[in-house]
């Protein structure tokens, strides 16, 4: 009695392992603070569901299987060994997965029309534009509307829209805010637009969800979904900050660093997102004047864009034009 107790328990114990460190896990993608996370949430669920129409019957038959065909003296199993072809169980081994594959074909293309990252989400107001640039080992976001820019903090009204043009100054990134939705790569040379909602006030932890270097692992920044009152608090405490984000300045942020702190550019210099993007570009169209154009690459050369460099070689405009949609610098 002793010895089944003990085997009980060791058996056990490799569950108890499991729990132990799931309970260390915050399911943050099951507990959405917006309409795109919700969205999100339940495609997850509904295609999960689906599949288990096919995987608890699996579990269960190869169980029962097992046992009811066991080989004892007491068998009632029938013993058929020229049994070969079954019409109904092909019907239904096949019937139902296919079914089941085109339901979740169905799910999956509304859903990825529905959650087109660029569209605009509807009745979410005026969008707020922010400019997303990926670093090592950190986010820079620029409000250019307001004319102030942010390191590793992100603010936005609760229940408007925000709009995200995401780039990388560096290698290939990925900006995930979890509890708002979708995950999209940043990439030197392109950009990638998002739009989110936060439905509830809140601080929620945005990541980096791609492999980019050392500093990888701490190159979080916090999201703060405040009202709009303590929005434009919050700009006017940005605007407040000495710290000016020209050429010197981002060439001097532009230096690997990691863990860095919080901080807030008063003055941001005018298109410098544009002026970032603009020596990959190549004469592509800006969506600004020529001489607009000119000045800004005019200006690029003058910054130190050695982080640009990906494998050794420094990416060209030509090596991405026919990869991506040129970046535009027009606001929609």
């Amino acid at each position: 009695m002793r010895k089944s107790l003990m085997r009980g328990a060791l058996r056990g114990l490799p569950i108890l392992a499991g729990l132990l460190m799931l309970s260390g896990c915050d399911a943050v993608l099951f507990d959405p603070k917006g309409p795109i996370g919700e969205s999100e949430k339940s495609l997850i669920l509904t295609a999960t569901y689906l599949m288990l129409v096919v995987v608890i019957p699996v579990i269960f038959m190869t169980l029962w299987f097992a046992w009811r065909y066991r080989d004892t003296k007491q068998s009632k199993a029938t013993y058929t060994p020229n049994w070969a072809h079954s019409t109904k169980i092909e019907a239904v081994v096949w019937g139902i997965p296919c079914l089941i594959i085109l339901a979740l074909g169905i799910l999956t293309w509304k859903s990825t029309h529905e959650l087109d990252p660029r569209a605009e989400i509807v009745d979410g107001g005026e969008p707020i534009e922010v400019q997303v640039i990926a670093m090592d080992w950190k986010w820079l976001f620029i409000y250019p509307e307001q004319g102030i820019a942010t390191v590793n903090e992100l603010a936005m009204p609760v229940d408007r829209q925000v709009r995200f043009h995401i780039t990388s100054e560096t290698v290939m990134n990925s900006f995930f805010i979890p509890r708002l939705g979708s995950q999209i790569y940043a990439m030197a040379g392109m950009e990638n637009r998002l739009h989110l909602i936060g439905s509830e006030v809140g601080t929620y932890d945005g990541i980096s969800a791609s492999y980019s270097g050392a500093g990888f692992a701490d190159m979080h920044f916090k999201t703060h979904v405040m009202s709009e009152g303590d929005f434009d608090a919050w700009i006017e405490k940005a605007r407040g900050s000495s710290k000016v984000l020209d050429d010197a300045g981002y060439t001097a942020l532009n230096e690997p660093s990691e863990n860095v702190a919080p901080t807030f550019y008063g003055q941001v210099k005018p298109h410098l997102y544009q002026q970032i993007m603009a020596p990959y570009m190549d004469g592509m169209e800006l969506g600004m004047s020529d001489k607009q154009m000119g000045d800004m690459k005019m200006s690029g050369k003058k910054m130190d864009h050695s982080a640009h460099k990906m494998s050794g070689d420094e990416m060209s405009g030509d090596d991405m034009s026919g990869h991506a949609e040129p970046a535009m610098a027009t606001e929609e």
